[in-house]
């Protein structure tokens, strides 16, 4: 039985919002975070889980949140620490549940580049830019940038993100605002990637999300996961093409060689699939860590 549907069973009148891969249940001031072990991939959440992924990406996310030391939302991931109903079962929520404050979300998707990948390379194949900003032309699918750039976005419940310029950030959130942001986030993104890369991990992109308490602005939902950047792997690394991945490359690829259309419900996994991509969110997790994956 999931995480989710324990907490269903349990508490059925506690409300939740359900993401396209993690539950979120209010618990009054605070809020309950259950990664799930459901994948997603063009907009769709597929028919078939990845085992154990939500543990995975809960305990990079968490350690990233203790190796940066940033203001953030967690107040515990050990569920024998959360001040939960007697009658919830904790055991299917151990290792991929936060525990959170409350915050007020800011509207924007904080996203940093420092490679030219994904919708950045297919703009800058058309207009020398991403996202606006002009960038040296006869760059290379993968190339390394000159300099990370922040390219941020707002936030949709459906579809995809869409990209905007800083000038119109500043209009939703106020210049203030915006230029903290630009500023905090370029600077994890530089602490990670240098983290990471002595660790065999190139960190090509990374979104981050913020909210405010109490007039502060901390970092919430994950930080620095293979569903939330695009990690690649640093011995692996060659730029003028697509780079091998730590994250769901495998579900992507085996779906674009099939013949869904994208329009309806997208068939099930392979078994070879997900254990080719599990493998790879373990293997981002252990590398980062220094530690064994144990569930």
């Amino acid at each position: 039985m999931t995480a989710s549907v324990v907490l269903e069973t349990s508490l059925p009148n506690l409300p939740v919002r359900r993401g396209k891969v993690r539950d979120i249940y209010d618990l009054g001031d605070q809020l309950l975070l259950v990664s799930t072990d459901r994948i997603s991939a063009f907009d769709w959440v597929l028919p078939t889980g990845i085992p154990q992924k939500g543990c995975i990406l809960t305990q990079i996310a968490a350690f990233w949140f203790d190796l940066l030391g940033e203001p953030n939302h967690v107040i515990s991931t050990d569920v024998d620490e959360m001040d939960l109903p007697a009658e919830v079962d904790r055991r299917p929520l151990a290792g991929r549940s936060t525990l959170c404050r409350k915050t007020r979300v800011v509207p924007i998707e904080c996203v940093v580049r420092g490679y030219l990948s994904g919708s950045g390379w297919k703009e800058y194949q058309q207009t020398s830019t991403v996202c606006g900003i002009e960038l040296p032309d006869g760059l290379m699918e993968s190339a390394r940038l000159p300099e990370p750039i922040f390219t941020p976005a707002t936030k949709a419940q459906t579809g995809h993100d869409e990209n905007i310029s800083f000038e119109r950030m500043v209009e939703i959130v106020g210049r203030e605002i915006a230029e903290e942001l630009r500023r905090r986030s370029m600077e994890v993104f530089q602490r990670g990637t240098e983290y990471a890369r002595e660790r065999g991990i190139i960190i090509a992109d990374t979104k981050f999300e913020f909210g405010q308490v109490d007039g502060e602005l901390i970092l919430i939902d994950e930080v620095l996961t293979p569903d939330s950047s695009r990690f690649w792997p640093a011995d692996q690394y060659q730029p003028g093409r697509s780079q091998p991945s730590f994250d769901k490359q495998f579900v992507r690829d085996w779906l674009s060689a099939t013949d869904w259309d994208r329009n309806s419900p997208p068939p099930a996994l392979p078994e070879e699939i997900v254990a080719r991509t599990r493998e790879k969110y373990v293997e981002a997790y252990q590398r980062l860590t220094g530690r064994k994956f144990s569930a």
